[in-house]
């Protein structure tokens, strides 16, 4: 414990230090972020009306029955269609958290955009992840060994018309993006690279909201492979990189 390789294993610490360890022999409890926060910082608080605004700019028109009698009757019988947008937006959100280890420094700014996500987009599916996705998510934190759900049927589950958002920090060991093995956690079939491949081609429209400050990104070799993982879609959790965010996946 308290030492230092960059390939290391870690054991009998309370936390990371270096963010590097390629495995991590202790038990580790993670908690659900909490989606029913108050939005407190003014940047949170503008964001979710650019997701407000996302979700305007996503609806679809429906059939306006009552105006299209009216406009007919006014048309002497002429059939006179009218059309309105949605009452209810039908923009669908995919989520996909990183939770736990070093993304417990950003539990609160990552609740908040939660809270924020859940209150505006009526079609919003969320999952859990561990640094990388692997072959395996879960929705809840304390279950998360006993209550999984395959990748692959996650993938099958949602259709292209659903945004897919990954927010995390992509701070790891790049051993866990690069190998079969990788996972700090298990021992995992396949790299992280294949299945985030995999979970971008699923869903073309993605982005990934990373909450570290952006001018530590060309420092960690994780996060670059991320940003190219996700053909630079990479996004800091700023009102401007929420902004081109939502520009993007309104696209």
């Amino acid at each position: 414990a308290y030492g230092y390789n960059p390939q290391g294993i870690r054991i009998g610490q309370d936390k990371s230090r270096n963010k590097s360890a390629v495995k991590v022999w202790d038990q580790r409890q993670f908690k659900d972020y909490d989606d029913t926060l108050e939005l407190g910082t003014r940047n949170i608080k503008v964001a979710l009306r650019r997701l407000r605004r996302f979700a305007r700019e996503g609806s679809a028109e429906e059939f306006a029955l009552a105006d299209t009698i009216q406009a007919t009757a006014a048309a002497a019988g002429m059939l006179d269609i009218r059309m309105r947008p949605e009452r209810h937006n039908k923009v669908k959100v995919l989520l996909l958290m990183d939770v736990g280890g070093t993304m417990d420094e950003h539990i609160h700014r990552v609740e908040e955009l939660f809270s924020a996500a859940k209150g505006e987009f009526k079609h919003l599916e969320f999952y859990y992840f561990h640094n990388c996705v692997y072959d395996f998510v879960w929705k809840n934190n304390r279950r998360r060994f006993a209550e999984k759900h395959a990748t692959w049927d996650v993938i099958r589950k949602y259709n292209k018309d659903y945004r897919l958002i990954f927010i995390g920090d992509a701070t790891m060991s790049p051993y866990e993006i690069l190998q079969a093995g990788g996972s700090v956690e298990y021992d995992n079939a396949e790299p992280g690279a294949e299945w985030i491949q995999r979970l971008t081609h699923a869903f073309p429209k993605h982005c990934w909201i990373n909450p570290e400050p952006q001018g530590v990104w060309q420092y960690r070799q994780s996060i670059s492979l991320i940003e190219q993982l996700v053909s630079n879609r990479m996004f800091p959790l700023t009102l401007q990189g929420l902004e081109g965010a939502m520009r993007l996946l309104t696209k």
